[in-house]
């Protein structure tokens, strides 16, 4: 049989024949032929990166104000000369507020409390025994390998002292108004003066140290170490004769957000001069 020839002459062969028959359905550029059901045309289609929305820019969180310094330990010599003014009257203004709280007969802090249970049984004041319990805190330091600073000794030795003088100052009230005063000016003036003193970043006190030393040691939340540690302090001193009322509440409320918003304006923040 002659191969057919086309118009100039030329021979052609398979590929003449397949060009006249057309594409194969289903085999488009090489393509493997499917099914319908690998077409995938019930799927939705894929959105491409041209028709996703655009990422947002700035900050996440609250559009102003930056956060709070941090307030990790500062060398001692770092900018003395307002840290260490700005320690001791933090610390002195703690003290006097609990002397407010306790003044107030509504209910005092856990630590407070213990103090009060402590002072029913003992011929001590209760400022010499807020600093023998912290010296006691501090003393277990030892086996959690936490190491003292110089705001630690100052926190033993004027928290108490500035107690006594709060509890001679401030007279006893049995009116409730003057007594509900009392204790809201106790717990502001507490909030902010924990701000005052730990903004100075002169490290913890004996009982903050102990909450962070048995966090690290056993390994669970400081959350979860520090309510174990109030829980147990509180039951103590409430066993012994100490002070809960709904100020004991308050305190555990209210605190936190005062020490929280005053934090930012006195923490200290170390000037870098650059060459």
């Amino acid at each position: 049989m002659e191969p057919r020839r086309g118009s100039g002459g030329t021979t052609h062969g398979a590929a003449d024949e397949r060009e006249e028959r057309g594409p194969v359905p289903g085999r488009e550029a090489g393509r493997r032929r499917t099914g319908w059901w690998r077409t995938g045309w019930w799927r939705p289609a894929r959105r491409t990166r041209r028709w996703r929305p655009a990422r947002r820019t700035g900050q996440r969180g609250p559009a102003q104000g930056t956060p709070p310094p941090p307030l990790t330990y500062l060398p001692f010599a770092e900018g003395a000369s307002r840290r260490i003014p700005q320690l001791l009257i933090g610390l002195a203004l703690y003290g006097f507020s609990i002397a407010l709280t306790v003044r107030a007969d509504l209910g005092v802090n856990p630590w407070a409390v213990l103090n009060q249970g402590l002072e029913r049984h003992t011929p001590f004041s209760f400022g010499l025994l807020t600093t023998l319990v912290g010296a006691a805190v501090l003393a277990l330091w030892i086996p959690l390998r936490q190491r003292p600073t110089f705001g630690t000794f100052a926190n033993i030795a004027l928290v108490g002292a500035a107690a006594d003088v709060g509890l001679w100052l401030v007279p006893q009230s049995a009116g409730l108004p003057v007594r509900i005063a009392l204790l809201t000016a106790g717990i502001l003036l507490n909030g902010f003066s924990i701000a005052v003193y730990v903004g100075a970043r002169f490290g913890p006190g004996p009982r903050d140290g102990l909450m962070t030393g048995l966090t690290a040691t056993t390994g669970r939340s400081l959350r979860t170490v520090r309510t174990g540690i109030e829980i147990t302090v509180l039951a103590t001193g409430w066993l012994l004769g100490g002070s809960v009322g709904v100020g004991t509440v308050l305190y555990a409320v209210a605190v936190g957000p005062v020490a929280q918003h005053s934090v930012p304006k006195w923490a200290y923040t170390p000037r870098h001069t650059t060459t």
